[in-house]
């Protein structure tokens, strides 16, 4: 058993396995009781309780953090500036660091199976390293320097950890000379005021240190700080940092941040929840549900067959393999997805019933479909982590399926399609959201990533387009679905943490759950580029519309049809329609899926062109703190060139995810499959009369076919047999209302939003819609005559 176990305060619930549930409420006469009991469950959370030490995963996982603690011990070097030599107490985060490897230490000390298990000379070593860093630089004498997050979060979570895992080896000398380091670097004050960097996931990270430390020092006050100062994060914003109604999340104001700042925050509060459950300072306010809906709502349509999409996980995705890893771990869209999955279970114990069962269900599915990088077996994980997942993947609870399903995260101008098979993601930017982030020396070049690139998976097979080196090795001026001058651009070009923005309103568009017109009014970073963009998510389909495409750069500008990565020596064929060379009308990329181009039979819009090679790369070309070995892989790039300095151009073209080449040319020989019925800088309109739909962009008022608005709009018209739904936005977000005109005759309204007035239904179907400023969609269902 492991030397902190007590009792088992955590245990599954035969219904589902992430029924995790406190063994009861906290047992106390008194105050002081309960913080042991409080301390001894946090230690259980991190550690990990009720696993079998000589089975694999824990193993070797064990043996590996055991080996890792003797290298630390055997290098430990204690001197002025640093704990460990090449390591000094510099930013970005040489402190953190330090305290990262004496918790590795930590555990190989407490847990059993590392090797190193209650070795007296190991904690000897620890206790060292932790006098060495108070007495240095983590004291209430220092004053902080560099970058803020190593001090207020970075460390003092860390240090914390450790102080309750080792609570009665440090002496009382000791734990009250931490808790006087967290007072002084994260104050009372800075969790009073719900602002700057103390706000979403940050705002939690600093309420689980001073949590942890109220709990160490045997502070009440501190512990009901950190439990009410949680209580900001929870309701939904409308603006800057936190969840938004529509299941956005954005951090740093501008960037959307589900993959990274969102997992923290989710893995947090179920920390902290859990470890508050039952007792004095349990988390009672009621807004909490909306963190509980926040699974289903925000992050789980995000999650494809275990990876985060990468356009929610900002600058992390330059990160590749740091430097500083004591453990190699790539941290790829599989990292951050995996992250969040194991974060579910934590949460698990203040959810209902029914949730868990949904969310069992859900992890069941991630775990088993995850081929990429499997996740019982992640090297991310510790054996805490590993033990809640494998509860899960043993539970009777059936496995549930990806859905099929669109969301539009209008607040942070991202679109998730997903069908059968495959999955879609398309990554925007507005005067809301910026193009990219860079910062502390991470992602310089992800200039073009809110250009409406267009990510996406062709089934459970294909998982790692975006993993396996595609960052480090992909051309930074050609990412896939987007439209871009080819002008040369600076590294942080448009400044640092979310700063450049386009200024522009129309980012968004209408859904009705499962298909979607989605639409970006596109001005170039650093350029004069200006276009307007569409994608009509569709059955097996996504149209791809631009228009108005017009620069004055003196340089080439592009649409970047696609830009597959074939692996290391991928062989994949691209076969081109054979009967129209020099206009192909379509292309195949085997393993892949295809793309039609349905302006080539007419000759008109650019001509697709194509090339493969092989791009050569490191982490650290694109990241100060990742690894400088490099990589060569190779990539398939498709794109359509409007020539230099274009003036109002355009392009069409059909994404069709996992088809076949059969597929993809017949789709391209059914001339009648989709009537394109406007793509100018006024509007983009499509019509599929085998699927009943009919969607359209409106820029500014006006008419196509039987669609009429009064104001900018995204309109979504679908139909199934006797009924047809209508899905309207207002993407500018003034929040006035405007007017929808269909063309059809005698219908009969069945269900509206509350946002939708019938004005009539005679000759035509009038709506007056009320749109808020949000961008949602508002939905109208009418029967037909």
């Amino acid at each position: 058993m492991p030397l902190w176990s007590r009792r088992t305060l955590l245990a599954v619930t035969s219904g589902t396995a992430l029924g995790f549930a406190l063994a009861g409420p906290v047992e106390a006469a008194g105050t002081a009781d309960e913080f042991d009991t409080l301390r001894l469950r946090w230690v259980e959370l991190s550690l990990g309780a009720g696993f079998d030490a000589t089975t694999e995963p824990y193993a070797s996982r064990l043996a590996e953090t055991g080996r890792l603690a003797a290298g630390f011990r055997a290098t430990m070097a204690p001197a002025d500036s640093s704990l460990w030599p090449g390591h000094p107490f510099d930013p970005p985060a040489g402190i953190t660091q330090s305290y990262s490897r004496l918790w590795t230490m930590t555990q190989a000390y407490l847990q059993p199976g590392t090797g190193l298990t209650a070795d007296a000379t190991l904690l000897a070593d620890v206790l060292r390293g932790l006098d060495h860093l108070s007495a240095r630089v983590y004291n209430p004498s220092t004053t902080r320097y560099g970058n803020w997050w190593e001090w207020q979060i970075g460390s003092p979570r860390l240090l914390m950890d450790i102080a309750a895992a080792l609570h009665d080896e440090l002496g009382d000398a000791r734990r009250q000379a931490a808790c006087a380091a967290v007072d002084h670097f994260v104050p009372d004050s800075l969790l009073k005021s719900y602002s700057g960097t103390s706000t979403g996931a940050n705002r939690v990270d600093l309420c689980r240190s001073v949590a942890l430390r109220g709990v160490v020092g045997r502070s009440p006050a501190k512990i009901a700080l950190a439990r009410d100062a949680l209580s900001p994060v929870f309701p939904y914003v409308t603006k800057g940092d936190g969840l938004y109604a529509d299941g956005s999340f954005v951090q740093h104001t501008w960037v959307a941040y589900s993959g990274t700042y969102g997992q923290v925050m989710l893995d947090g509060l179920g920390r902290l929840f859990t470890l508050l459950a039952g007792s004095t300072w349990a988390v009672t306010d009621p807004n909490r549900q909306i963190i509980l809906d926040s699974v289903e709502n925000a992050y789980a349509p995000l999650i494809y067959n275990g990876l985060m999409m990468d356009s929610v996980n900002g600058r992390a995705i330059s990160r590749g393999y740091l430097k500083s890893d004591d453990r190699k771990v790539m941290r790829s869209d599989h990292f951050h997805g995996q992250g969040l999955i194991a974060a579910v279970p934590l949460l698990a114990g203040g959810a209902s019933a029914a949730e868990q069962r949904r969310w069992t269900a859900m992890v069941k599915g991630w775990i088993e479909r995850d081929r990429t990088t499997p996740l019982l077996t992640a090297p991310q994980f510790n054996v805490a982590d590993l033990s809640r997942l494998h509860a899960v993947a043993a539970s009777p609870v059936p496995a549930a399926p990806e859905p099929v399903a669109h969301k539009l995260f209008a607040s942070m101008d991202r679109a998730v399609h997903r069908r059968p098979g495959w999955a879609a993601g398309i990554s925007m930017a507005s005067e809301r959201i910026a193009y990219y982030e860079c910062g502390n020396g991470e992602n310089p070049r992800g200039w073009h990533t809110g250009a409406g690139m267009l990510y996406w998976w062709p089934g459970e097979l294909q998982n790692d387009q975006y993993t396996d080196w595609f960052w480090p090795t992909v051309d930074f001026y050609r990412l896939p679905g987007t439209t871009v001058s080819t002008k040369r651009l600076a590294d942080r070009a448009g400044g640092e943490w979310g700063a450049p923005k386009p200024a522009v309103k129309w980012v968004g568009g209408a859904t009705d759950g499962e298909f979607a017109a989605v639409g970006q009014h596109l001005k170039g970073l650093g350029s004069t580029l200006e276009a307007r963009t569409s994608w009509f998510c569709l059955a097996d389909t996504v149209v791809c519309l631009g228009a108005g495409i017009t620069s004055t750069d003196g340089v080439p500008a592009e649409t970047i049809v696609d830009n597959r990565m074939l692996g290391e020596n991928g062989t994949h064929p691209l076969t081109l329609d054979d009967d129209h060379a020099a206009r192909p009308r379509w292309a195949h990329l085997e393993g892949h899926g295809g793309w039609v181009f349905p302006e080539a039979a007419a000759e008109a819009g650019p001509a697709l062109r194509t090339l493969r090679e092989d791009r050569t790369g490191s982490w650290n070309d694109i990241n100060t703190t990742s690894t400088s070995e490099r990589r060569t892989r190779r990539y398939q790039t498709l794109w359509l060139d409007h020539g230099t300095d274009p003036v109002d151009a355009g392009y069409a073209y059909l994404l069709m995810p996992g088809a076949s080449r059969r597929t993809v040319a017949a789709r391209a020989a059914d001339t009648g499959w989709l009537r394109t019925l406007a793509n100018t800088r006024a509007v983009q309109a499509v019509a599929i009369r085998s699927l009943g739909v009919a969607a359209a962009n409106f820029w500014q008022p006006g008419t196509v076919e039987r669609l009429t608005v009064t104001a900018p709009a995204s309109v979504l018209v679908r139909g199934k047999r006797r009924t047809a739904t209508l899905a309207v936005s207002e993407p500018t977000r003034t929040g006035q209302p405007l007017e929808v005109t269909w063309a059809h005759r005698n219908v009969r309204v069945v269900s509206k939003d509350p946002g939708v007035e019938v004005l009539s239904t005679g000759r035509t179907l009038r709506l007056r819609v009320t749109p808020g400023t949000a961008g949602a969609s508002h939905r109208c269902e009418v029967a037909l005559s």
